[in-house]
C-alpha cells in the first residue's frame, strides 16, 4: 500500500508522461490487461487514458490495478496512473526508499 507521500511523488513523476495505453470500446479485456502488465513490467509507472467507459473510470482503474497486482496512484480527468515496483532491484526505475 502506498502512502500519501509516495502517491504524491509518483503523481508528480507521471505528469511528464504521455498515456501509454487507451481503454476504448473493448473495455478491460484480457488483451488490455496483458498489455498493461507488460508495460508495468517495463516502466513501473503507467498512464492509461479512458476513451470510453468514462463514467466508471475509477472502478475500472481499481479493477485493472487488482488484475495486474499494481497500485492505483491517481485518477484525474480521463487518465489513470498505475504503479508496480519491478521485483528485480537492478531494473527498478523509481526509488521510493528515500521518502
Amino acid at each position: 500500500m502506498l502512502s500519501s507521500r509516495e502517491k504524491s511523488r509518483l503523481a508528480g513523476l507521471a505528469q511528464t508522461l504521455e498515456p501509454q495505453l487507451q481503454l476504448g470500446k473493448g473495455g478491460p479485456s484480457e488483451a488490455l490487461i496483458a498489455q498493461l502488465d507488460r508495460v508495468l513490467s517495463d516502466h513501473e509507472l503507467v498512464k492509461l487514458r479512458f476513451v470510453d467507459y468514462k463514467e466508471s473510470r475509477r472502478e475500472l482503474a481499481l479493477l485493472l490495478a487488482e488484475r495486474t497486482k499494481s497500485e492505483l496512484v491517481r485518477v484525474i480527468g480521463n487518465v489513470a496512473v498505475l504503479w508496480r515496483r519491478n521485483p528485480d532491484p537492478k531494473k527498478r526505475k523509481i526509488d521510493l526508499g528515500a521518502l
